[in-house]
Formats: C-alpha cells, sequence, structure tokens
C-alpha cells in the first residue's frame, strides 16, 4: 500500500508518501507546495490545486491521508488550513483517490506513543521507522510523513480486527 500523507497550509503544505511492502515501510517521496502570501487566497488555492493534482498524478498513491483541521487560538490561520484542506480532499477526489483524515493528537499517539507527543519527538521516531539520515525539512514535510505512517499503522490495525472477527 502507498500512502500520500498531507499537512494542509495555505502558505506551505507539506507531502509525505510511504510504501508498505512485505511488512517494510519505505519513504517514496517528500517535499513542499508553496504559495505566495501577497497574491490573492483564490490564486493561492487555484496553485495549490494544480500542485496538489500534479503530485498526486506523480505519484499515483492508493490512498490520500490528510491532517484534519483543529481550532487553535488563531483563527485566522484555521480558516487558512481549512481553505487548504479543503482544496486538497477536492483534487483526491477528483482524482479517484479514497481519503482518510486524522487528529493531530492520533497523528502523535500512532507515531510517538501519547497524543501529546512533542514534535521534535514524533520527527525522531519518524525518522527512525523509516530509515532515514535526517529529519526532512521543513516541518511539514516530516509532518506529513507522520501522517502517512499514522494511515498505515490505523490500516493494519483495523484488517487485523476485521480478521478476527471474521
Amino acid at each position: 500500500m502507498f500512502v500520500l500523507g498531507i499537512d494542509p497550509g495555505l502558505t506551505t503544505t507539506g507531502y509525505g508518501g510511504v510504501r508498505r511492502e512485505r511488512g517494510r515501510l519505505h519513504a517514496v517521496t517528500v517535499g513542499v507546495i508553496r504559495t505566495d502570501p501577497r497574491r490573492s487566497v483564490a490564486e493561492r488555492l487555484a496553485e495549490l490545486h494544480r500542485d496538489i493534482t500534479s503530485v498526486l498524478e506523480e505519484q499515483q498513491p492508493d490512498v490520500v491521508a490528510i491532517e484534519q483541521v483543529f481550532v487553535n487560538r488563531n483563527l485566522q490561520t484555521a480558516m487558512s488550513v481549512a481553505r487548504a484542506t479543503g482544496v486538497i480532499l477536492l483534487a483526491a477526489t477528483q482524482s479517484g483517490l479514497a481519503t482518510a483524515e486524522y487528529t493531530p493528537s492520533s497523528v502523535k499517539a500512532a507515531i510517538a506513543g501519547y497524543g501529546s507527543a512533542p514534535k521534535d519527538q514524533v520527527q525522531k521516531m519518524v525518522v527512525s521507522r523509516l530509515r532515514l539520515a535526517t529529519v526532512p525539512q521543513p516541518t511539514d514535510a516530516a509532518d506529513a510523513l507522520a501522517i502517512a505512517l499514522c494511515h498505515l499503522q490505523s490500516h493494519r490495525h483495523l484488517a487485523i480486527q476485521q480478521k478476527g472477527t471474521a
């Protein structure tokens, strides 16, 4: 299974692809999409849509896993992330891909063992589990790999549960 994890943002969207083959995890791709904050929101969303669609076409994932929007103290940031999330979900659906969303705390719990894990601990676990030399930069890219890993882990647990009830 090949999962493209996405950490959505209007200025910077991280993406990271992880493939599980024969029980082993492999980082396939990692990067970011940036939009120019000097442009209008509509132009930036259109650019994000074009760029994420290109990534989806190039990478051909089986599923897209995305971090859910959470409401923080900054409503403006939450709105920007929500807009970016909508565009990314649209692009994935237009590409015929299944999507899954995960809260930040569920990603942290899946990767580091508890939902309040600090960002650096999650990044160290991503490096360890994918056998990477360094933490991918910027952090949005590393976060996207964590989201992909979270989906693979959740998907695996679901498959095990379904076998147990069959």
